[in-house]
């Protein structure tokens, strides 16, 4: 009986990772693809983001409604190819900003390609490749990845993943001014959610796990509410929506925000495991 609980705790762990990779994927489909047809796609590697994140979600949601304990050749060959892009993309995007006049001036980090930006597809491929090692726990036995207690090392990936997603908004925010106190927001309240998850990670006291993962849900619904403050920044610009076109591409980036919804869901996936076998 043990044995059966625990091979469903892991299942329902990897399909609950399988719905923040989906989220993540998301949010790069629709960032990517509006950031790069702003470039004109004028590098042929410019479509990887947007025809790999597609995959990604494609098979994130083939994960989600997959009761089956058993790993799946597929999604770990797109979850590797994400985590690739992700990688080359953090590359391209370095290249980008370096090349230009003064390098890493502000002004080059702030209208350059976003540095932060390809890691969300990176942390995308690294979760939903740890999902189907979770998924593919043997019986009786605590799920591992990469030969370390999944939980452990899922909170450590969800905590630093939230901390770079923070940076990159306080970039991006600290380049408006932070002329409405709700931009405040993503920089203040996501790296305590990421420090009480590394808490975690370090601890086995349930007391902190109870702790971050109330922070943690406020971080996704913080995901959420971003997409809501962004559409009106949209329509702030001039022609509001009725200029859609044109304001969608130059006033905040709306598909943004959900990556701190789905670091958080990721999290909490990640104190399920922790909670499950706190020891291993």
């Amino acid at each position: 009986m043990h044995s059966r609980i625990h091979r469903g705790a892991s299942v329902h762990a990897a399909r609950r990772l399988n719905r923040a990779t989906g989220l993540l994927a998301t949010s790069v489909l629709l960032d990517s693809g509006l950031e790069h047809y702003r470039g004109s796609f004028k590098n042929g590697f410019m479509f990887a983001p947007p025809v790999i994140s597609a995959l990604t979600l494609a098979v994130s949601a083939h994960g989600t409604t997959d009761m089956r304990p058993l790993a799946h050749r597929a999604r770990q060959a797109v979850f590797s190819a994400a985590a690739l892009t992700g990688m080359a993309g953090t590359g391209f995007h370095l290249y980008n900003v370096l090349k230009r006049p003064g390098r890493l001036a502000w002004q080059n980090l702030f209208f350059g390609a976003p540095l932060g930006a390809p890691m969300a597809i990176l942390l995308a491929g690294l979760l939903g490749a740890a999902a189907e090692e979770v998924r593919h726990t043997s019986r009786g036995r605590p799920a591992h990845v990469l030969g370390l207690p999944a939980g452990r090392l899922l909170a450590v990936v969800s905590g630093l993943g939230l901390l770079g997603t923070v940076a990159e908004a306080a970039l991006l925010h600290f380049r408006g001014a932070y002329h409405n106190p709700a931009m405040y927001a993503p920089v203040t309240l996501p790296p305590v959610s990421a420090a009480l998850l590394l808490g975690a990670a370090a601890s086995s006291s349930p007391r902190r796990g109870r702790i971050a993962r109330v922070w943690l849900r406020l971080t996704a619904l913080l995901g959420f509410a971003g997409v809501g403050f962004h559409t009106w920044g949209v329509a702030r610009n001039m022609g509001g929506w009725r200029n859609w076109t044109q304001n969608i591409l130059n006033g905040p980036p709306l598909p943004a925000p959900p990556s701190f919804t789905g670091l958080a869901l990721a999290g909490l996936a990640a104190l399920g495991l922790l909670k499950e076998r706190p020891h291993g």
